[in-house]
């Protein structure tokens, strides 16, 4: 096959921890040739159909210089057998436009994962309230007054920012309410945002879970990100420490009623984080700790992501 990753720039990858790169490797290895873009690359002209300014790569095994470039063209996207879209957030404007070239070279007959549409469709805190189920109390507003009155309610709670990532923007207030009103402002900028306040969760002491899940089907193991320092955050970007572990059984069962919904959606890989046993987010954009995983338990998640890639690219397209 013909791969084409959507990503962020080759030379600022850290191979050593890098999913994508991890994908790249994996699809080498089985005779795949890959290619690689970055969103401003992509080109849609009037009368034409999608294309992008792709580099065609090798990978070398030397971490020092880890790619070499074999060639560099114009191409229009349809001519690969899959494209896998890896930019990281934020999900910005530029992010959004991108799905869109990306879902118009579905139109003309490419093969794109995860699927634009579905990317856009499921924001990925406010995904989890599709799913009430599986998750604690939560609330979404830009109002003051019902933050303050979900903390009267809970008395322990966490605020964040719905298009935050990493770690960042995320605050816990307890039960003495200290600058509530101040954090709720800053989030919400003066009520013109939407935030997020959900009920502390005690269990982040044993870790903020990510259990990938790949055609429907959960990674055996999850990556434990335990918090370090005093930090409420267990977020690897925010010092967390990853520790691989099986999955529970708890773990196991959101992972299987959520995992077949979000595939038929055209989510070929999600990140579900699960504290204790909430499910607090889920990850379409650019889900991580593939190599985490695999350095910690021997599994070869990427081998298992490849063989979903395969399987999907090799089925029928369906014209939009």
């Amino acid at each position: 096959m013909q791969i084409l990753f959507v990503a962020d720039p080759l030379e600022s990858f850290q191979i050593y921890k890098d999913t994508t790169f991890a994908m790249m490797r994996e699809a080498q290895a089985r005779g795949h040739t890959v290619a690689a873009c970055e969103p401003r690359e992509l080109i849609w002209r009037s009368g034409g159909v999608v294309q992008a300014l792709v580099r065609q790569i090798r990978l070398t095994g030397d971490p020092a210089d880890w790619f070499f470039l074999e060639s560099g063209a114009v191409r229009e996207l349809r001519s690969f057998d899959a494209i896998v879209m890896r930019k990281d957030p934020p999900f910005d404007s530029e992010f959004f436009y991108a799905t869109h070239l990306l879902q118009q070279a579905e139109r003309e007959g490419a093969k794109v994962f995860n699927k634009p549409r579905a990317l856009r469709d499921h924001p990925e805190k406010l995904a989890i309230m599709e799913f009430p189920q599986f998750i604690g109390p939560t609330l979404v507003t830009r109002d003051a007054v019902a933050v303050r009155g979900f903390h009267e309610e809970h008395r322990d709670i966490i605020l964040k920012p719905l298009d935050g990532m990493g770690g960042s923007g995320i605050f816990r207030i307890k039960d003495d309410g200290l600058n509530l009103g101040a954090i709720t402002e800053t989030l919400n900028r003066d009520g013109a945002q939407s935030l997020m306040v959900q009920k502390f969760l005690p269990a982040i002491r044993e870790g903020d879970k990510r259990v990938l899940v790949i055609g429907g089907k959960p990674v055996p193991f999850c990556l434990a990100r335990i918090p370090q320092g005093g930090e409420v955050r267990g977020n690897l970007a925010a010092g967390g420490l990853g520790v691989a572990q099986p999955l529970n059984t708890a773990d196991r069962a959101v992972a299987e009623a959520i995992g077949p919904v979000l595939a038929a959606r055209g989510l070929l890989l999600v990140g579900l984080d699960i504290i204790g046993t909430s499910l607090t987010e889920i990850n379409v954009t650019s889900p991580t700790c593939f190599q985490e995983i695999t350095d910690q338990t021997g599994f070869d998640v990427a081998a298992m992501f490849m063989d979903a890639l395969e399987t999907a690219a090799a089925q029928k397209v369906v014209r939009q």
